[in-house]
């Protein structure tokens, strides 16, 4: 196993190696799912990213593994199958990052405990040997007890049943660990800008430029894959320019409010609001997340902001379903992000309903493999079958994949106290490197126990280059609380300044892009 490199380090590979395998464009949960499979296959893998690892959709979800239950109720039995099986490869092969979640059901009539009940024997069923509990029918008394905040009127009682929660963004980071420790080469910041091709009219390089230096580079690859989430019509576009759009992106809004507002370890499943969707109220870093909204749109862009219209869609089906219920006032951040969904052919319904949850994994008549489509949950299976696509595309000696039960860096069953246990094995070495200035045990911000020693970590071990990708991504205090995570910046700003050798001008720079950016995360 190698350590994780520098980025000069990964940068002079890029400059240096002659032809790779595979390289992969896009770092959210896809791409980098497939730089570790491919990687621990033993193939020669570059992975290039525009922005921050997971800085769009794969940061910004609901937190939940699950097999998706109400995919169950549109009658997805297959997609729900390899779902729960995805749920349970996380748990096993990431658990520092993952944990079981129990979920309740508020019913307000015999019929919907019933219905919902025998749907979730049933969602039970279909996991297996990789179940993570057994759905009960809950009193009414037992749903207050659980939800002490819960609307009682009409309450006839509930359901409980266990799901799955994680932290994206912290899993994304160890998943681009995992690739560099098993030899891939891994950027982000460097974009890829246009494709070159040989006399058949085969992709055979891509043109990409760093985004800190603006130094080009042409790498040379036997294939070339397409996993950019929302933007992979862009880059099949960069192929060719007559091409028409395969995703049609589907906006999930949340909002971030005290914990007070469940008041418990049990998260809310809302499972009809007035419009058919449903809606979670998820403990999460000891807040809770409400959320999320699923409505389409036609522009993609990697910062989307909740329309008015969703905040109020979430606070009104709140405010029918806990009391006290939370307003405008209570919002410590809001955040959106959007889903890569694989729109049918010949078809532009206004429901998102109408687009397919599963992935399409495709091949260009350039030999471009695209990936799209498809969910956190399972990004492992994905990777597995675009690597296989890939390897049959550039004629690459086939190996298996390694990666079913195959450990993600950090993996360990330990806990820790609060946030800590997110770290898994590197806890140690965190606190170890701690020891070296006390000053760097200091809390980043008050109320919160991140320390100043977390930004030296991940200024030397996971890949931070803005003081964005430390405080949205690396530690979550942008989702968590936005005006706090303002107050933070200057503070993370000098430390990364000082361990990545800037310039005397950058964090008032890296400061006011950073308020800028935390803006959006407000109302």
């Amino acid at each position: 196993m190698q350590s994780v490199l520098t980025r000069e380090d990964q940068l002079n590979r890029l400059r240096t190696t002659e032809k790779w395998d595979i390289i992969i464009i896009g770092g959210g949960a896809t791409g980098l799912g497939t730089a570790v499979d491919a990687a621990t296959r033993g193939y020669k893998v570059l992975l290039l990213e525009k922005y921050d690892f997971a800085k769009g959709t794969s940061s910004k979800s609901t937190k939940l593994v699950h097999g998706g239950v109400r995919y169950l109720a549109n009658g997805d039995i297959k997609l729900v199958i390899g779902a729960l099986k995805e749920r349970g490869r996380i748990f096993k092969n990431a658990p520092h990052v993952s944990t079981v979640q129990s979920f309740v059901i508020p019913v307000y009539s015999t019929f919907s405990k019933l219905k919902y009940l025998i749907g979730l024997k049933l969602y039970d069923w279909l996991a297996g040997s990789l179940r993570v509990g057994n759905s009960i029918s809950l009193s009414k008394k037992e749903v207050i007890e659980k939800l002490p905040h819960i609307a009682q009127k009409d309450l006839h009682g509930g359901i409980l049943y266990y799901d799955g929660q994680f932290d994206d963004a912290r899993l994304a980071v160890n998943l681009a660990q995992t690739a560099v420790e098993h030899g891939a080469t891994v950027l982000n910041y460097v974009e890829a800008k246009n494709f070159r091709k040989d006399e058949q009219g085969k992709l055979s390089a891509v043109i990409c430029k760093d985004q800190e230096t603006g130094e080009e580079f042409v790498a040379k690859g036997k294939v070339i894959i397409n996993a950019t989430g929302i933007f992979v019509d862009d880059i099949l576009k960069l192929d060719t320019p007559t091409h028409k759009n395969l995703v049609r992106p589907s906006q999930g809004s949340h909002i971030v409010i005290d914990q007070k507002f469940l008041d418990g370890k049990d998260a809310l499943m809302i499972p009809e609001t007035s419009d058919g969707r449903v809606l979670f109220g998820v403990p999460w870093h000891g807040k809770v997340l409400l959320g999320t909204t699923d409505i389409p749109i036609d522009e993609h862009e990697i910062e989307p902001r909740p329309m008015d219209q969703e905040i109020e869609f979430i606070l009104e089906t709140a405010k029918n379903y806990l009391s006290p219920a939370p307003t405008r006032a209570d919002i410590l951040s809001i955040y959106a992000g959007l889903r890569p969904l694989a729109a049918p052919t010949g078809k532009d319904g206004e429901s998102t309903k109408e687009i397919s949850r599963d992935h399409k994994l495709i091949k260009s008549d350039s030999n471009l493999v695209t990936i799209t489509g498809g969910k956190w949950t399972t990004y492992r299976k994905m990777a597995e079958e675009t690597v296989d696509m890939a390897i049959a595309v550039a004629g690459l000696i086939p190996v298996p994949c390694k990666t079913k039960q195959m450990p993600i860096h950090g993996a360990t069953k330990d806990r820790y106290h609060g946030h800590w246990s997110l770290y898994g094995k590197d806890y140690a070495a965190i606190q170890l490197l701690a020891q070296e200035n006390p000053a760097w045990k200091e809390e980043i911000v008050p109320g919160y126990d991140y320390q100043l020693v977390e930004v030296v970590w991940s200024c030397r071990h996971e890949f931070i280059h803005k003081v964005e990708d430390f405080l949205a991504r690396r530690c979550r205090l942008l989702l968590l609380d936005a005006k706090a995570s303002i107050k933070a910046a200057r503070r993370v700003a000098k430390i990364m300044a000082v361990e990545l050798n800037k310039p005397e001008d950058w964090v008032e720079k890296e400061v006011k892009e950073y308020e800028e950016l935390a803006s959006r995360y407000l109302l």
